[in-house]
């Protein structure tokens, strides 16, 4: 059985991490580059668009693991 202290240590570290993404969806119309990097796909059709910000979501990803391994460093 996990112990209580590392459980509450976890749900309040998921739960920064939400908040954190809310605030940055929150502003994010204030980020002018964010999901219009080079490389983010953008396909408009008559009746179709497909819009993936491809750069985007590498950029974040890379920034998001930068932060994991930043704190479970030991």
């Amino acid at each position: 059985m996990a112990d209580l202290s590392s459980v509450a240590k976890t749900i309040i570290l998921a739960g920064t991490i939400i908040a954190s993404i809310g605030i940055l969806f929150l502003f994010s119309d204030k980020i002018p580059w964010l999901g219009r990097l080079p490389g983010d796909i953008n396909i408009e059709k008559e009746n179709f668009t497909l819009y993936f910000p491809f750069t985007t979501c590498v950029i974040l990803s890379v920034i998001i693991s930068a932060i994991f391994f930043l704190i479970t460093r030991r």
